[in-house]
């Protein structure tokens, strides 16, 4: 097993963000309910041969991938999806972002965000864990998508996964790191960020203060904004203009992005309207690469009837717990006491409540708690015992991250 990768990755990972599982986590959805929302045989027709045809046509096999049933709802323990960001090099998109294409910006493809979405069995909810992109883990021998075979790696950054062997690769280096199994996987580049966000209408987000940032070219003042497009993309990527200008601080950052998106999809604001659904399904497939197991739209289908009623205090966004690298302080390394807490309390499908309290230096700042959960001293003592969770778990205070029923807004710097 070697200890240092076969390539050289460029210095651009500090910089360059991708907020890729956004926009996968839309097209899980959309493209489901583009199918249920719409009536006609002709829609129908459309949906199938359309979009599965450019979805087989884009798709990626991962290893160890057992035959799947007819319908996501003989899942009777849930499932796991894998969905990252890369920053692929596009012609199209290549003059908003200079040196990307050319020069020493253009090596390989790094996979800059990554998440595990675990959706639990009845009762239904949804875990959006985060992995710092330049976490030090070892890299798995891996297949790429032509067959051949990449050596194991023993401690390289998560973010060389990708270059190393493609989608296949980050599957099983998060797989194994996490011991979870992941039957579905996708990525999004930047471009196709510009494009879905485009599609929805843009999310709101918040920032309690003004975000300034010459790296990205964002430049926004306090109060509340719809982004999409460019916009979106310089948010989500955004490092220095959050917090104390870390990748940790970026990912909350991210996160008050996907809650905010999470509500505006199940809201109805967009399922709701069938035109906007269509137009988002299409823009999804033509930007993605997925995993086969992602190719037939009435599995998505199905994915998304198993996600579409859960509640905004079920669905949570965790930044996967690390420590500083004790061979490197400007890396950091998995903390697996921890981790394994979180996932013990994820398995037992238990609400997850986040102890950690945000600082002046974090990506973002809790303004709004949302409603107590059942570890909370009520308000009210005569409050009726059997309205509060009987499964609520307290994870470590060193886990950072928020409930959609909660409210951020981005701790904005000017840099």
């Amino acid at each position: 097993m070697r200890g240092t990768a076969r390539r050289q990755t460029v210095a651009r990972h500090g910089q360059l963000k991708s907020p890729g599982p956004l926009g996968q986590l839309v097209k899980l959805i959309a493209i489901a309910m583009a199918v249920v929302l719409v009536s006609g045989m002709g829609v129908a027709a459309y949906v199938y041969t359309d979009l599965t045809s450019t979805v087989a046509a884009n798709s990626v096999d991962l290893e160890g991938q057992e035959a799947l049933p007819p319908s996501i709802g003989e899942y009777k323990h849930g499932f796991n999806l894998v969905l990252t960001g890369v920053d692929t090099c596009e012609e199209a998109y290549k003059d908003l972002f200079p040196g990307r294409c050319d020069g020493p910006d253009a090596e390989g493809t790094l996979n800059d965000v990554n998440l595990l979405v675990h959706v639990s069995e009845e009762p239904r909810r949804v875990t959006v864990v985060s992995f710092p992109r330049d976490m030090m883990v070892p890299i798995p021998e891996c297949t790429d998508e032509d067959g051949r075979t990449h050596s194991a790696m023993s401690k390289q950054p998560l973010n060389v996964a990708y270059s190393d062997a493609g989608l296949n690769c980050v599957v099983k280096t998060i797989s194994t790191l996490t011991g979870q199994e992941v039957g579905f996987a996708a990525t999004v580049t930047f471009g196709g960020v510009i494009e879905i966000t485009n599609a929805i209408g843009g999310v709101d987000v918040c920032l309690a203060t003004p975000i300034r940032d010459k790296h990205t070219g964002l430049n926004l003042p306090a109060g509340t904004h719809t982004i999409s497009g460019l916009t979106a993309l310089q948010f989500l990527r955004t490092r220095y203009g959050v917090g104390d200008g870390s990748d940790l601080g970026r990912i909350g950052n991210q996160q008050q992005y996907m809650s905010n998106l999470a509500k505006k999809l199940i809201s109805g604001e967009t399922l709701g309207n069938v035109p906007v659904v269509l137009k988002l399904a299409t823009t999804a497939i033509d930007n993605l690469e997925t995993s086969t197991s992602l190719t037939d739209p009435m599995l998505i289908v199905q994915i998304a009837l198993a996600v579409k009623s859960v509640d905004f205090s079920d669905i949570v966004f965790l930044q996967y717990p690390t420590v500083t690298d004790p061979d490197n302080p400007n890396k950091v390394v998995p903390d697996k006491q921890t981790a394994a807490e979180m996932w013990d309390a994820i398995e037992a499908n238990a609400q997850l409540q986040v102890t950690h309290e945000n600082s002046s230096t974090e990506g973002v700042i809790l303004t709004d708690p949302g409603p107590a959960t059942g570890t909370e001293t009520a308000p009210d003592a005569t409050a009726d015992p059997a309205a509060t969770p009987e499964n609520v778990v307290a994870l470590p205070d060193s886990i950072k991250g928020n409930s959609a029923a909660q409210t951020t807004c981005s701790n904005g710097k000017q840099r």
